[in-house]
């Protein structure tokens, strides 16, 4: 999901707000916005292809859930997600819940996700990785992190390996990162293999720098040799 740092009216917070004022700000403003220990952050507009890939992997996990026990269900970015440890509201691009779904208090929010899935933005892939990571990993249901490129066919896959003990420090989590739209996204939490070409469909990648400057080379080249 893609954030901006900005507060209503374009003021600066200095003071924390409550949830209900969070909530109200919403509601006010018909804007999403990240809350965390009080204080805001407005989610901003998507690209085609944020919009698109989200839309593919919500209706993939969608498509392959309905033929299985139907004790999973996928929830896109309208829903918030609550991390009460941390007095914090996220809105991941897309979440996947089994069994029954639990509320936070307010019934605004969930909190038990097993899997949640960010697409990344040059302006959030940093804070997606780090500190929205350290907020994630909180949840003691979520088994997987998956942060998805829009601007090249690379996925990385955060899997929780094992739990020592209740401190999150020995929480250990393996990372593996997929490429190719020849390659499949293995959601093992939910037993749900997805192609990257399903995932990647209808979105145009930009030329990458590296490939423009073989592409600069080859030019050379050829001018040289006429």
């Amino acid at each position: 999901m893609q954030t901006q740092p900005s507060h209503p009216n374009n003021q600066v917070q200095t003071e924390p707000l409550t949830f209900e004022e969070y909530v109200e700000i919403e509601q006010h403003n018909n804007q999403k916005y990240e809350y965390r220990n009080g204080f805001i952050e407005a989610m901003a507009g998507g690209t085609f292809s944020h919009g698109t890939i989200c839309g593919s992997v919500f209706g993939e996990i969608y498509s392959d859930l309905r033929g299985k026990d139907g004790t999973c269900r996928v929830i896109n970015s309208e829903v918030k997600l609550a991390i009460e440890t941390k007095n914090s509201y996220f809105y991941p691009d897309c979440m996947v819940v089994c069994g029954d779904v639990e509320k936070h208090e307010t019934k605004e929010a969930i909190t038990n996700p097993k899997v949640i899935i960010e697409v990344l933005s040059k302006s959030t892939a940093a804070y997606d990785r780090g500190d929205k990571f350290f907020y994630y990993k909180k949840i003691k249901s979520l088994q997987q992190y998956i942060l998805i490129e829009q601007d090249k066919p690379q996925i990385d896959i955060y899997s929780r390996n094992q739990v020592t003990d209740e401190n999150e420090e020995n929480i250990l989590w393996k990372i593996e990162r997929i490429k190719g739209l020849e390659s499949n996204l293995n959601l093992t939490s939910i037993d749900l293999v997805i192609s990257l070409k399903s995932i990647y469909k209808d979105v145009v990648f930009p030329i990458l720098e590296d490939e423009e400057q073989e592409q600069k080379k080859d030019k050379e080249k050829e001018d040289k040799e006429k």
